[in-house]
């Protein structure tokens, strides 16, 4: 499960890109309960989410070239600058170059070989996340991508994921987790085959009802990708996109 004992490999940071961070906000907070803390003018416009005074996301400005909103995921690495020679010898782009983010820490992001955008993050004063598997926060990471088994090889190579395939209706899953401790408690997402055009890391938020913050996306200018669905043993989950386009999926664990 997901949660914030970060270890090499863990997610332990998502910030979402926005072209309209205050209508953004004003989103999630409908949706999700979340409040919006600016980090300060010397941030540029980046700032915090926050449930119950927690952190449990980020949001700022687009700030690359022709991109699109969306969410990014961070991995935690010990060493950001070796993370991303790694990459590229393993076929990945760097699209921002390592650098430190004030006193908070090191961060840097990349494409994998697929098209998956993601980044990496390098603690220092900020070690991620405040939660992360509670109602209202992240609590899975899944990857689209039109190749999984070389998508496997490619983060195995990152940070030394393990792996574990379950057939589920339609497809092979795999569930990824970190390389330290007992693998299912370690679990913290997973990676499934898809030919969709926007593939890539979809973060999942725990939700009490799937099909109330539905209402409320739809309601506050959002859309429906995938409506409610029960997954046995999994729970109820739906994909949404928020007004500006990025996509986030919200579920209800068993």
């Amino acid at each position: 499960m997901l949660t914030t004992d970060f270890q090499t490999g863990s997610p332990t940071w998502l910030d979402l890109g926005s072209p309209d961070t205050g209508a953004a906000a004003a989103f999630y907070g409908e949706v999700l309960g979340w409040t919006f803390q600016s980090a300060g003018p010397e941030a540029g416009g980046y700032g915090f989410f926050q449930l119950d005074g927690r952190t449990v996301a980020a949001l700022g400005p687009l700030t690359e070239d022709g991109t699109q909103s969306s969410w990014t995921l961070y991995f935690a690495t010990p060493d950001v600058d070796a993370t991303v020679k790694t990459a590229e010898q393993a076929g990945g782009t760097v699209r921002v170059e390592p650098g430190d983010v004030f006193d908070a820490g090191r961060m840097a992001a990349l494409t994998d070989p697929h098209g998956g955008q993601f980044a990496l993050w390098q603690a220092a004063r900020t070690a991620g996340l405040d939660t992360a598997g509670s109602p209202g926060s992240l609590c899975w990471a899944e990857l689209h991508t039109p190749d999984a088994a070389a998508a496997v090889a490619f983060y195995r190579a990152l940070f030394g994921w393990r792996t574990e395939q379950v057939e589920v209706p339609g497809m092979t899953y795999t569930v990824v987790s970190v390389a330290e401790g007992d693998q299912q408690d370690a679990a913290f997402g997973g990676i499934a085959p898809s030919e969709h055009p926007e593939a890539g890391w979809l973060p999942y938020f725990e939700v009490a009802d799937p099909d109330a913050t539905i209402a409320h996306a739809v309601e506050s200018g959002g859309t429906v990708l995938l409506p409610g669905v029960d997954a046995p043993g999994i729970g109820r989950m739906a994909w949404l996109t928020d007004p500006f386009g990025a996509r986030f999926a919200v579920i209800r664990s068993e």
